[in-house]
């Protein structure tokens, strides 16, 4: 069995890839002609690189066809820190994401996951689970949206299956370094402080191994409808920032209220995970501080 992954250059992809290679999964990868490929560092060379944009239509096509995957994980979308969240460019996303299911479709794929964001939910004080109210308030999150629900129906059309991973917070190993865990790390690790928010707000956070083992394992056992992958562990940014710190030994460094809260920025996101566990058979590895800590002796060695 082939399993293609887009977007392996990726925060999430790479790590996707590295766990099917792992697992003795026969992998293809779609690339951007160009691409930075460091996050594949190790594993680059057993996989089978298709280097080609999801906007070439013919071009996919054409690969598909040779390829011939049993089964695809989506991680591809435009998702660049600080402009991703109203960007047009999730319009070109979503427009090469319809065009490539119907590649797929022809090209004999049995199964998709495609990679939906925990903010397509109607933002409440409560636990939200697979049937919360949707609401997007951000073009990212009503592009994402908008391709489960054409892309479910679609698939059923097609006889394919189709999984819709809504992701939750993550961090961990080859993070962009303008987010805020790896900003954390190497402030302090340099000795400089690290102005926060007042942290008041709740997050649910999940290491970047235990969202591509979710992913996995959505694809593994070809299910169908949408699930959270998240911890279901709700941690205020305060106490984030001052594990770091303790893990660090800097807490002093952490400037928590030093910078006003965002705008839409929402107190509190938690998901449920049972669907994923039940279903998937899935568990999360790390508890968030010894997540924090692999991460902090990862970038150590990193640098």
């Amino acid at each position: 069995m082939t399993v293609l992954v887009t977007g392996a250059t990726g925060f999430v992809g790479s790590q996707v890839v590295r766990q099917l290679v792992a697992s003795g999964e026969d992998v293809a990868v779609i690339v951007r002609p160009g691409s930075l490929r460091r996050r594949l560092e190790g594993v680059i060379d057993r996989v089978q690189v298709l280097e080609a944009d999801l906007a070439d239509s013919a071009a996919i096509a054409r690969l598909l066809e040779a390829c011939k995957p049993d089964a695809c994980i989506h991680a591809a979308w435009f998702a660049e820190p600080g402009k991703y969240l109203d960007s047009a460019r999730n319009l070109d996303s979503l427009r090469s994401s319809f065009d490539f299911l119907e590649r797929l479709a022809n090209a004999g794929c049995l199964h998709l996951v495609g990679i939906g964001t925990c903010f397509e939910y109607q933002m409440q004080r409560t636990t939200l689970t697979e049937d919360s109210p949707v609401r997007p308030f951000t073009l990212y999150a009503a592009a994402k949206l908008a391709f489960y629900l054409v892309a479910a129906q679609r698939a059923a059309q097609l006889g394919m299956g189709l999984a819709w991973a809504r992701l939750f917070y993550l961090y961990g190993p080859y993070e962009d370094e303008r987010r805020v865990v790896p900003a954390a790390i190497k402030a302090l690790s340099a000795g400089r402080a690290f102005a926060g928010t007042s942290g008041e707000q709740v997050r649910d956070y999940l290491h970047v191994e235990d969202v591509a083992s979710g992913l996995c394992a959505l694809s593994r056992h070809r299910l169908s409808g949408a699930f959270n992958v998240c911890s279901s562990e709700p941690v205020t940014i305060a106490d984030l920032m001052r594990t770091l710190g303790e893990l660090l030994g800097r807490p002093e460094l952490i400037r928590l209220g030093a910078l006003p809260n965002r705008e839409r920025d929402p107190e509190y996101v938690c998901g449920d995970n049972h669907r994923l566990r039940t279903e998937a058979h899935w568990a999360p590895r790390y508890a968030l501080r010894d997540g924090l800590a692999q991460t902090i002796e990862w970038w150590r060695k990193a640098a």
